[in-house]
C-alpha cells in the first residue's frame, strides 16, 4: 500500500509541489464544512497519482500560494468526481479555477451509467470495492485528525485514480473523449462560482407563480439575503428561509410589529433586521418587478406543441440507441422544451457532444430543414431537399 504523505508544514508542501509539477494528471478531492457559514471552510485537500498520495492540511499551513500555483498549470489534468463544490473552494481562495478538468461524474453517462452517478457507485461498479463511509459526517475542522480519518480521505483519491484510468481507456476506445471537451471546459467558467446577489431570486423555486408586488418583494429580499449572508458569512437559511420569503411577499408587513407576527420569523431577525426589511418591502411594493424569463412563465402546451415534442423525442431515441446511451442522458423532455421555445442559449443540446449527436438535427427539424420519416420499416432523418426531389419525379 502506498504510504500517505500528511502535509502540514511549509517545507513538506514545497517538496510536494515539486512532485505535482512533474505529473501530467492528478486525482483531487477536498473535505470542507459549510453548515454554519456561507462560504465553505477548507479543511483538507487530497491529491493522488498511481505512485503517491498526499493529504494537505490547509488549516495548519500559513500559506497555500505555491500549491495553488502548481495546480493552475494547464499542462496537468485535474481529475475530480462532481467537482463544482471543490472548485468553489479554489475560486474563493484565489479567484481562479485550476483547469483543465476531467470530472468522472460527467463522463460516466457516456459509458452507460445513469446521469449524475454517485462516487461510491462508480467505485463499486468499476473496481468491485465498497467504500467505507464511516467518516462522511466527520468534523474535518477539528485537529488533530485521526489516522482513520486520513486513510478515509486518502481512499477517495486513491480509487479515483483507478476509476479515471479505466474510464479514460474506455472513452478512448469508443472515440468519445472529444465529446466531453465542452462540458469539462464549462466547469471552469467563473460565472458558476461568482454569486451575483441581484440574480439570487433566479434560484427560488415557485417564483413564477408570483406577479406584481409579490414578485418585486421576492426579488428584493432575495438580493438582500444574499448580500447579508455573504457579508456575515452565514447560511442564507439562517437569515430567512425560502418559505418565509414567500410569506413576506404575500403578507407585506409595513412595521416591525407586523413583521414580528409573521409565523416562522425568529426574534433575532426581527430585532436585528426588522426595520430594514420593512423598508425594503415598502420600497419593493412601489416599483415594478424585474420580468420573468419566458421559460419561467407558466403555460399549458397546445396539442401541436406536445406533438412536436413527441417528434423531437423520437429523434433523441434514435440517436441514443445508435450510441448505446440512455435517451434521458442525451436529452430530457424538459431540455427539448427549452430548445423548442428557443429561450435559453445554455440549453445542453446546443453545446458539446449533445449538439454533435442530436442537437444539430433537432434544430434542423424545428427549422423545417429535416423531417422524421420511415425508410425500410425504420425511423429515419430525411432532408427536405430530397423530399422536394422525390415530389418532382
Amino acid at each position: 500500500m502506498t504510504p500517505i504523505q500528511y502535509i502540514n508544514t511549509p517545507e513538506q508542501l514545497s517538496v510536494l509541489c515539486g512532485q505535482i509539477r512533474k505529473e501530467s494528471w492528478l486525482a483531487l478531492d477536498t473535505e470542507f464544512l459549510r453548515e454554519k457559514t456561507y462560504y465553505p471552510i477548507f479543511c483538507l485537500l487530497q491529491i493522488a497519482t498511481p505512485e503517491w498520495v498526499a493529504c494537505i492540511d490547509p488549516i495548519a499551513l500559513p500559506k497555500l500560494d505555491e500549491l495553488f500555483e502548481a495546480l493552475e498549470n494547464p499542462a496537468i489534468v485535474k481529475v475530480f468526481h462532481s467537482c463544482r463544490q471543490d472548485l468553489e473552494i479554489f475560486y474563493q481562495a484565489t479567484g481562479k479555477l485550476p483547469g483543465p478538468i476531467f470530472d468522472t461524474q460527467i463522463a460516466a453517462p457516456l459509458l452507460g451509467f445513469q446521469d449524475n452517478p454517485g462516487y461510491a457507485m462508480l467505485v463499486s461498479s468499476l473496481l468491485s470495492v465498497n467504500l467505507n463511509k464511516a467518516h462522511t459526517r466527520a468534523d474535518w475542522s477539528k485537529r488533530p485528525l485521526t489516522e482513520a480519518q486520513i486513510e478515509y480521505a486518502a481512499d477517495d483519491v486513491i480509487y479515483l485514480c483507478q476509476v479515471y484510468q479505466i474510464m479514460l481507456q474506455k472513452l478512448t476506445e469508443l472515440g468519445r473523449i472529444d465529446w466531453l471537451k465542452h462540458d469539462f471546459a464549462e466547469l471552469t467558467n467563473p460565472a458558476h462560482y461568482a454569486v451575483a446577489p441581484e440574480k439570487a431570486w433566479f434560484k427560488i423555486k415557485g417564483k413564477n407563480k408570483l406577479t406584481g408586488k409579490q414578485l418585486s418583494i421576492i426579488q428584493t429580499l432575495a438580493e438582500w439575503r444574499e448580500k447579508t449572508a455573504q457579508a456575515e458569512d452565514r447560511p442564507k437559511s439562517w437569515l430567512l428561509r425560502d418559505e418565509l420569503l414567500f410569506d413576506l411577499a404575500k403578507l407585506q408587513p409595513e412595521t416591525v410589529g407586523d413583521l414580528a407576527q409573521v409565523r416562522g420569523i425568529n426574534e433575532r431577525a426581527v430585532s436585528r433586521y426588522g426595520k430594514e426589511l420593512c423598508q425594503l418591502i415598502t420600497a419593493a411594493k412601489n416599483r415594478p418587478p424585474l420580468p420573468l424569463n419566458e421559460k419561467d412563465r407558466p403555460a399549458k402546451k397546445t396539442q401541436q406543441q406536445e406533438a412536436i415534442l413527441d417528434i423531437l423525442t423520437a429523434l433523441v431515441r434514435i440517436r441514443a440507441e445508435e450510441n448505446a446511451l440512455n435517451p434521458t442522458i442525451l436529452a430530457t423532455r424538459k431540455d427539448l422544451e427549452v430548445l423548442m421555445y428557443n429561450d435559453d442559449e445554455e440549453c445542453p443540446l446546443l453545446h458539446g457532444w449533445r449538439y454533435t449527436m442530436a442537437g444539430r438535427e433537432l434544430v434542423g427539424l424545428l427549422k423545417g430543414q429535416l423531417v422524421l420519416g420511415i425508410e425500410s420499416e425504420r425511423l429515419a432523418i430525411i432532408e427536405t431537399k430530397s423530399l422536394a426531389s422525390d415530389a418532382s419525379l
